[in-house]
């Protein structure tokens, strides 16, 4: 057994290429989330906001009684503007949590599928000899799902160490 090759030709890339999958994969969902925490900067949002901003200063800089009026108008003026800002803040938030949800599912989809298929190309084939002592439930040959398993746990040590 000796002289034997133990992995074949088509197992020969088997673990690498689980490998690169389950590390993208990881990266990729790593991304989403961190885009979906942090959010977008929308310059609609920054125009109502420093617009707000400037009509409630030019409100405050007419503090004479013969411009209460006119201070009063504006501070109204801002109001609507403030309830403006909320209801597209609010409609925005909506959108974007919805194509996050939807991104999510189409990386999770392509996620199994891609595990699947590769199960199904490797199901039988040893990808990788491993040290007995590491992987002892599986043995030293180690097939495509302890593969995937132990791969899914690297790829995460590694994606905290990688700032994308």
């Amino acid at each position: 057994m000796e002289g034997e090759n133990v992995i074949d030709d088509r197992g020969f890339l088997a673990a690498p290429l689980t490998f690169f999958f389950v590390v993208v994969f990881q990266l990729l969902s790593k991304k989403l989330d961190q885009l979906e925490k942090t959010g977008s900067n929308n310059t609609k949002e920054t125009e109502l906001r420093s617009e707000i901003k400037q009509l409630l200063r030019e409100a405050t800089a007419l503090s004479q009684p013969a411009t209460f009026a006119q201070a009063a108008k504006l501070r109204r003026s801002a109001a609507t503007r403030e309830k403006e800002l909320a209801q597209y803040v609010d409609q925005h938030n909506k959108e974007i949590k919805l194509s996050y949800d939807q991104h999510g599912k189409v990386l999770l989809a392509s996620k199994a599928l891609v595990y699947l298929i590769l199960v199904f190309c490797f199901w039988r084939t040893p990808i990788a000899i491993i040290a007995k002592q590491l992987v002892q439930p599986f043995g030293e040959l180690v097939g495509i799902i302890p593969w995937l398993i132990l791969s899914t746990r690297v790829s995460k040590c590694v994606c905290r160490f990688v700032e994308l």
